[in-house]
């Protein structure tokens, strides 16, 4: 009977557990259940294509939450991934990564893109990649998504790499943002390990350019200190016979430059000239003259110092006279004007005597300022 009555009542206790925790759920939804007339099918519901980014380049980029949900309007209908990333850095990686030369700009931010069939929205932290048919004519609710999620991103810096980048022959929306191997060896194959340094703090921007009507790739990596990127090159020297003086035999050979901080390589160039009207325009943005003096000293001559030391000297026993004389000058003054009243109180004044004589001292007899010696009574 114990048994029977329990049984209820540990149900009754679940239900009222299971409700409790709907609205907290509800709570960390980022993305909105209506907006601009629009409407979620249901919460964690499964989008009208699968996820695109493998979990290697996630785990690059810094995921840390993910959303999916579809949209529906009458007959309309598109689907909504969002990544939540660790930064913005992150979140800027990730859509330079899912960008494709074929979507063009729109109106929301200076970071979002869009074609016919997706769309590509940031804002801070989040990425909110939209699936779906004629897309282009949806540009207002896209925007009204975006301002739906605002309130819940982390806005931050973005990276700032790409400014380093030559703009002659540059391929639109071709740029990527790397932060890891796997991404890199998609846009940049050389190898499949760590070979550029990430683990050692580094960052990287890639980027294709027409030139000479070659397309060439451009890789640059940005690195903690001059020191690291300098050990960095000359490591890959040894690896991958950077800057080779001939191409005879090597289909894909790679050419670099250091400039401080910044690592340029360029591939498929067939000369060491076609590759330096990239590499000619890579400078980093600080110049740094630990090894070089600041302003142009000319040591003086021995006979001019010891010139300078006599006179220095000079004028410093000048300077002790004068001051002497003026202060003595000073007191004998207020002496004669104001006797026994600043200088040489007699109240307050003492002098030892010997007792040789029988005269005693007058301290006005030291300035003549007094009025004559004073009789023992």
């Amino acid at each position: 009977m114990i048994v029977k009555k329990i049984q209820p009542f540990i149900l009754v206790c679940f239900l009222v557990l299971f409700v409790a925790s709907i609205p907290a759920c509800a709570q960390t939804q980022t993305l909105p259940i209506h907006f601009a007339g629009w409407s979620a099918r249901g919460l964690h519901t499964s989008t009208i294509v699968e996820d695109p980014v493998s979990y290697s380049v996630k785990q690059e980029y810094g995921v840390v939450a993910e959303e999916e949900e579809t949209y529906l309007r009458g007959q309309d209908n598109f689907g909504v991934f969002l990544y939540r990333m660790k930064d913005p850095s992150g979140a800027y990686g990730l859509y330079s990564y899912l960008r494709s030369p074929d979507m063009a700009h729109t109106v929301s931010s200076d970071h979002s893109v869009i074609s016919r069939e997706r769309a590509l929205l940031l804002d801070g932290n989040l990425l909110l990649d939209v699936h779906g048919t004629d897309l282009e004519k949806y540009g207002q609710d896209l925007n009204a998504l975006v301002a739906a999620v605002n309130s819940k991103s982390e806005q931050g810096p973005l990276p700032t790499l790409s400014e380093h980048l030559p703009t002659k022959g540059f391929v639109d929306r071709s740029d990527k943002y790397i932060l890891g191997p796997v991404a890199l060896n998609q846009f940049f194959p050389v190898s499949a390990d760590d070979w550029l340094g990430f683990s050692h703090g580094a960052e990287a921007e890639v980027a294709k350019y027409n030139v000479e009507g070659r397309e060439l790739n451009l890789l640059i990596a940005d690195f903690p200190t001059p020191q690291v990127a300098q050990k960095r090159l000359v490591d890959l020297q040894q690896l991958y016979h950077l800057n080779p003086a001939s191409t005879d035999g090597n289909p894909s050979p790679l050419f670099a430059k250091r400039s401080i901080t910044l690592l340029a390589i360029v591939s498929g160039a067939r000369t060491r000239a076609e590759a330096d009207q990239l590499l000619g325009q890579i400078q980093s943005g600080s110049e740094v003259t630990w090894n070089e003096p600041t302003f142009q000293f000319k040591e003086p001559s021995i006979g001019a110092m010891i010139v300078g030391s006599i006179i220095g000297a000079g004028v410093l026993c000048m300077f002790a006279v004068v001051a002497g004389v003026a202060f003595g000058g000073f007191r004998l003054v207020v002496k004669r004007y104001f006797p026994d009243k600043v200088f040489d109180r007699s109240s307050t004044m003492q002098v030892l005597q010997l007792g040789l004589g029988s005269k005693p001292i007058n301290s006005d007899d030291f300035y003549g300022s007094g009025s004559g010696s004073r009789s023992p009574k």
